[in-house]
Parts: structure tokens; sequence; C-alpha cells
């Protein structure tokens, strides 16, 4: 198979992906190996190639938005069969039998494993996975379509729900339930056609006028470039950028009894806070630790019935430090997909 692979942690101005080719996988008991046809470059892979995430100190593929279709299954495979279209996600292995798996929360699993982290992902043209941890993506998107829905999607979903808000929730006391997004990339632009199909009046605010633009176009009341300018107080709020200093200005722009999600696998340092003038009242912080298996279900059945349509820029595989350079700089509008 062909691959681009992460020998050395470094900046992504480096060039730090290699081209290899290397022995296809073979899939082992449970497992089935897919045929790539797209995978979606996301922030977290910036993270793991720079190394804000711990680095592992071996090789490793990234990517974890993964679309294709399966040419080979191990022994002991059941759910799909060869030719099958199924997508692979970030979360590729949980025990099952602590408190965290028993309690329907497998997302904070101590011995959770990650695609593209701990083991190989998307950045090549074939990748193994445990068939319990593979999911059917909807016919009605295209592979490269459904790529944001694998990981931008799952946690934008999850990161709705840790802000506590829901289908139900489309009016509070007469006035129009509100959601403010802070960042606008591959989560925001999927969260923002949910939100809109569930009720929400949504508010975006993004420094880079494209990304407003996009927000505008898709739905959102305002789209601004600081957080200061919101017009508004909302009772939910998401931080998708991964900027601590976003955080007092997102809970001094909430309502009373709001809540606001914290939905990056990294953040930089959050500023002192005061208590009255951005805790009091009631108002909630929920952090966002990737997503439990059911959270995936629950977005591919909503992202089909929307019906979603992601946004998505293409490269060719051999392009990946491209794709992530253009992603740290705010150059691709919604989501950049690696065609191998």
């Amino acid at each position: 198979m062909k691959a681009m692979v992460l020998h050395r942690c470094a900046p992504v101005e480096q060039r730090p992906l290699s081209f290899q080719e290397l022995p296809d996988p073979e899939p082992a008991f449970g497992e089935i190996r897919v045929r790539i046809g797209a995978c979606g470059v996301c922030r977290t892979d910036l993270h793991v190639v720079e190394g804000e995430l711990p680095p592992l100190g071996r090789a490793v593929i990234p990517g974890h938005q993964i679309v294709g279709r399966v040419d080979k299954t191990g022994p002991g495979v059941s759910r799909f069969r060869e030719g099958d279209r199924v997508g692979i996600a970030w979360l590729r292995h949980t025990c099952g039998t602590c408190e965290h798996c028993l309690e329907g929360r497998e997302n904070l699993c101590e011995k959770a494993l990650f695609t593209g982290y701990h083991a190989s992902g998307g950045y090549a043209t074939h990748a193994v996975v445990r068939e319990d941890f593979a999911y059917p993506i909807p016919h009605n998107l295209s592979d490269a379509e459904a790529t944001p829905l694998l990981c931008a999607g799952i946690i934008g979903y999850r990161s709705l729900k840790r802000a506590l808000c829901g289908p139900l929730s489309a009016t509070a006391g007469g006035k129009p339930r509100t959601l403010a997004l802070y960042g606008f990339g591959s989560s925001a632009h999927i969260v923002i056609q949910i939100a809109r199909f569930w009720g929400y009046e949504v508010y975006a605010v993004s420094r880079t006028a494209r990304h407003q633009r996009l927000a505008k176009d898709l739905g959102a009341v305002w789209a601004g470039a600081s957080a200061e300018d919101l017009p508004v107080k909302v009772h939910h709020a998401i931080v998708f950028a991964p900027a601590g200093p976003l955080v007092p200005a997102a809970l001094e722009h909430l309502e009373k009894g709001g809540t606001l999600a914290l939905a990056g696998i990294y953040m930089s340092a959050i500023p002192p806070m005061d208590y009255e003038r951005h805790l009091f009242y009631e108002k909630n912080i929920h952090s966002v630790t990737a997503n439990t298996r059911q959270d995936a279900v629950e977005l591919l059945e909503t992202a089909a019935a929307v019906p979603v349509r992601p946004t998505v820029r293409l490269y060719p595989l051999e392009a990946a430090n491209e794709a992530l350079l253009d992603l740290k700089n705010d150059r691709i509008e919604g989501t950049g997909v690696l065609i191998p």
C-alpha cells in the first residue's frame, strides 16, 4: 500500500510526512480491511504531527476520518462483507469492562486506543479496524463528503450534546434558543447545519472572512471576527478553536444558566477568570473528550435526516503535508480531504 508516514514530530512547515510504499495490512480476528476512498484532514492530525499530543516514539500513519470499501475480512467477521462501504473514526478500541465503558461513557476508557495515533490511520490506501468500530455510511454522500462526519461531525455532535442542545429545545420563555460557535472550521460547518435543523439561532465567531461568509451561507444570523462583538447573550456555546483566551469571552456572553462546551482535544492556556463576571449565575462549562460509538451512530442518522452537506477541498494523498499546512493557516473552507 501507499502511505504518508510520520517518523518524527515536527512543524508542518518542515513537511514531516514522507511518502512510502508498505506491505498491505492483513486483518486479524474480528477485523476488516478497508480500501480507502477518501480521508479527511483534521486538526487532531495536526496536533499529532506537530507533537502537541504526546509523541509515541514510533512511526505512525495519521488520519481518522476514513471512508472506503471493505476489501478483505478476517476470521470471525459477521457485520460487514467485502464491498460494503464503511467509515473508520478516531475511537478504535475500548476495554468494554471498566466503569466508564459499562456506564456508556467509553470515550473515557483508560485503555482507549485511537486511529492515526496508536494505530495506522487513513493517510494511506488501506487500513484495518475491528468491525465493531466501523460504521455504515449514508448512501446520499460521496466518500469525500462523508469523511468529515467521522470526526468533525461526531465531535461536533457530542459538543452539541455537552452544550445541552437537542432537537426539542427550540424556544425558551418565548425567546429563540441561541447557540454561539467560536471557530468555524470543519466541525462548526457541520454543527450549524444540525443546529439550524433543530431550530436554533446560530452566531459564529471566526477571524477569517471566508469562514464568516460560509457561516452566513449556512444560516448564521450573525458572523464576526471577535467574540467581543457578539451582539447577544446566548443560551449555549461551543469553543472549537484551540484558543484558551476565548473561554472567558464565551462565558461572558452566556445567558444565566447557559452552557459552554469546550470541543478541542488540545487548547492553549485559559486566562484567569473572575467568578462573578464569568461563572456566577449557574453558568456551566463542559469539556468534550473523544466520542462514543453511540455518538457516531446518532450523528450519522441525524446527518442523513438533515441532510448535512459538508464542504470539502480535495488533495492527492501525496499532498498531505500541504493540506495540513493549509489547515494550520486557516486556508481551507470546510474540510480538507485526501484522495489516494
